[in-house]
Parts: structure tokens; sequence; C-alpha cells
């Protein structure tokens, strides 16, 4: 799942609306009548951001566990065919996190109530879809979480020594890539609901342009880390309020449940070559 919420048009509008007044502005003018204390109203920090983003990961990791013991196990029927029991409770979990996107995107100041939502929500659905691809593939989660941990760092590493530059440029072709994918994985969606499974077999196929696909897709959700950590950034030296905080957090973990869930797609169509 693409990160929609941590973009260009969100940070100004933070910075237009959450962003304290500045000193000189015609709402504020100066009092001269005697000692005035200083208005320092609370700011985003990216320390602020980091805690926020580590609850979040508390409550995704607990709700995981659930959605990991609720799925059951392989089983085979007499004739050898495989078959396991998905919880449906996931799918609600699928559900609720989209709306939670869709939600935030438009009142991003109720992040501190809907991000945990979000956490729990999707947490269910990641644990449920982990012990499946488990079942195939024994040990494929374990790898799947430390390549996520190793991109994030190198991800991090690279901004922060700007080996990578968000730049202008940078962000419009990241943005227009992933709203591309998220286009295609829709579409494909629904061809599949209408056509079945095997109707847009590229998306699974362990076939090379199969994993070609993969690899670019989770590359591309690895620079979008980059484009959160630029957005956090900015946000903190601008000043926005401290709920925004939890806003960004929100986005960056979207952005990495989705890019451990592409390296799991990707792991999977390597096991099969």
């Amino acid at each position: 799942m693409a990160n929609p919420v941590l973009n260009e048009r969100k940070m100004q509008e933070a910075s237009t609306t959450w962003a304290p007044p500045q000193q000189g502005s015609g709402h504020f003018p100066p009092v001269t009548d005697g000692p005035v204390s200083a208005w320092r109203p609370e700011v985003m920090t990216v320390n602020g951001v980091i805690s926020a983003t580590a609850t979040l990961f508390v409550l995704l990791l607990a709700s995981a566990t659930v959605g990991w013991m609720r799925t059951d196990g392989m089983t085979y029927d007499v004739n050898g065919n495989a078959s396991f029991s998905f919880p449906m409770l996931a799918w609600v979990g699928v559900g609720v996190g989209f709306a939670c996107v869709i939600g935030l995107y438009f009142k991003p100041k109720l992040a501190r109530l809907v991000a945990p939502i979000y956490a729990i929500a999707q947490g269910f659905f990641v644990g449920a879809i982990s012990k499946v691809y488990e079942n195939e593939y024994s040990g494929i989660v374990l790898q799947a979480a430390g390549a996520t941990i190793a991109v994030f760092a190198v991800m991090l590493v690279l901004y922060r020594t700007r080996i990578i530059k968000v730049t202008e440029r940078f962000r419009m072709v990241v943005v227009a890539a992933t709203i591309g994918i998220m286009v295609l994985y829709g579409v494909s969606f629904l061809i599949q609901l209408i056509a079945g499974g095997g109707a847009v077999s590229f998306l699974s196929s362990p076939s090379l342009l199969g994993i070609a696909f993969s690899v670019f897709v989770a590359g591309l959700a690895a620079f979008n880390l980059a484009l959160d950590f630029d957005f956090i950034e900015r946000g903190a030296k601008q000043g926005l309020d401290k709920n925004f905080e939890w806003f960004a957090a929100f986005g960056l973990l979207v952005t990495i449940v989705w890019l451990y869930l592409e390296i799991l797609r990707l792991l999977s169509k390597l096991r099969e070559r």
C-alpha cells in the first residue's frame, strides 16, 4: 500500500493552518504597556515523531501477533491439495486501514486518535498474511522483516548524509510513480474479482517480469521513505503544531507496512525460482 499521506500538498496546508503565528504579524500587534510573556506553543519535533512512531509500532506488532495466532496453518486434503483458513477479520482490518488513510487525508488533525486505529487494524492483517507466507515458505517472515529494517536504515543514512537529495523533481517522479502503482493495484484487483485470480498473473508470477516488477515496487516504497524523512524534517523546522507528530508518524508507518509487504511478495517469488 502506497503512502498518499505525507505529500507536498499536505505540507503546504499544514504550514498555513497549523504553524504558530510569526512575530510582527498583523494578528498580534506589539504591546508596549508592560512586560509580556512570550507565547511558546508546543510544536512538532523529530523526537516527538519518533516517539509517536514507536507507539504505533508497538500497537501494530501486538495486533500482528494476534493476527498470526488467529490464522490456521496449512492443511492438505486427501488429494494433497493445500489450503488455509484466512480470518475474515483480517480483511476487515484492510478496510478499516484504508478508511483511516482516506479519513486522515482530509482530517489530519485527528491523527492522534485515528493512527492507533490504523496500526491495530492493519497490524492484524499483516500478522495474518505473514502467517500464510510463513506456512508456505519457512523463514520468509524473518527475512522480510530483516530486509525491511535494513532498507529503512540504509535510506535513513542516505538521506541524512544527503547522498539522496529530495528535490522537487525527485519528489514529483516518486509521487507520480506511486500513484501509478496504486492505480495499477486497484485496477488489477477489480479485474481479478471479475475474471479470476489468474487474470493479472505477472503481479504474483515468479517469472523474470514478475520479479522485476516486485523489485521496482519495493524500490519505489524505499524512495517513499526519503520523502517521508524530508516531510518530517521540514515540518519540524517550520514549527508545526504538536499534533502533527502523529500525522507524520502515521504516514511513515503506512510506507513501512507497504515496504514490508512488497519485500514479502518479492521473496516469495524468488523462492519459487
